[in-house]
């Protein structure tokens, strides 16, 4: 009896959602009587966060400067994708967090107390102002194998630019990088006049690997999830993914990130600030400018 009625369910789930797709939530929910075919709102949808079509993206991103040769030396353009970890974030540049991040920002200015003899107060003698160290401590969730290809290219690409050029060399245009200290960022988010292309350097990251939480295995098909050669998310069959030799790396479905930056700014770009135009907001970093903060 029992038997029946499941299988009276899978059939009425696969009629409302589409052939040959059964879905065990849908089924459920019919078998119950909560849901029927003519009123039932349950539409087959697949969550993801790799992408985003709006032309003003406010999302928090640390991304290497559009004008950069090292957009050619992290996103290589005659390296085929398969071949490049982080391939999946050429398009944007650098990571974003896919959810709010929470922020900590701290402005100060420093004084030195002048104590005068035999007197109740010291005098202020002001020193210098500066922008401290900001925290940035958002979860990224991980609901799909292409998302878990994002998180995997996320960790990568901040292992990356907390290292000094170093090692054998690069040879071509890169030759004369060797010894240089890791890159200069550009941390954008929460529109125009708050952060835009502020220029800042990763004094550490931190990635929490939660216990007790799924954690989701993708093969890093950089091609595949790219072109779409293979079927993505929980289309992908076991079998599909053994008969594939790439490199399989299990993905936490939710975990934090957090990254500790600091704001850098050139002696050259430090000549042309101007207190008026700041407290203006015209040294935000529009129209292609450094954004001070």
């Amino acid at each position: 009896m029992l038997d029946k009625i499941g299988k009276i369910a899978q059939s009425v789930a696969k009629d409302t959602i589409g052939e040959g797709v059964y879905n065990r939530t849908i089924g459920r929910l019919f078998s119950s009587g909560i849901a029927n075919k003519q009123n039932s709102h349950i539409k087959r949808a697949t969550a993801r966060w790799a992408g985003r079509d709006d032309k003003k993206d406010w999302r928090v991103k640390l991304t290497i400067p559009e004008k950069s040769p090292l957009q050619n030396y992290f996103f290589p353009r005659d390296i085929p994708e398969g071949e490049n970890r982080l391939s999946v974030l050429k398009s944007i540049g650098g990571i974003f967090w896919p959810l709010t991040p929470s922020m900590v920002i701290q402005h100060s200015a420093n004084y030195d107390a002048l104590a005068m003899t035999h007197s109740n107060y010291p005098f202020q003698a002001y020193q210098n102002s500066q922008v401290d160290q900001m925290n940035i401590i958002g979860e990224f969730p991980v609901q799909n194998q292409q998302d878990a290809v994002m998180w995997v290219a996320t960790v990568n690409f901040l292992r990356s630019i907390t290292k000094m050029f170093f090692g054998k060399p690069d040879g071509g245009q890169f030759e004369d990088l060797k010894g240089s200290p890791p890159p200069v960022l550009h941390l954008s988010g929460y529109g125009d006049n708050m952060f835009n292309r502020v220029p800042v350097v990763v004094n550490s990251f931190n990635v929490e690997l939660r216990s007790g939480i799924d954690y989701i295995s993708t093969k890093q098909d950089f091609v595949g999830f790219q072109t779409g050669s293979r079927r993505e998310g929980p289309q992908v069959t076991n079998a599909e993914f053994d008969a594939n030799s790439f490199d399989q790396t299990w993905a936490p479905s939710l975990s934090n990130i957090s990254v500790l930056i600091t704001p850098v700014y050139s002696r050259d770009s430090v000549k042309n600030f101007n207190l008026r135009d700041f407290a203006q907001g015209k040294l935000n970093g529009t129209d292609g400018g450094i954004g001070f903060i």
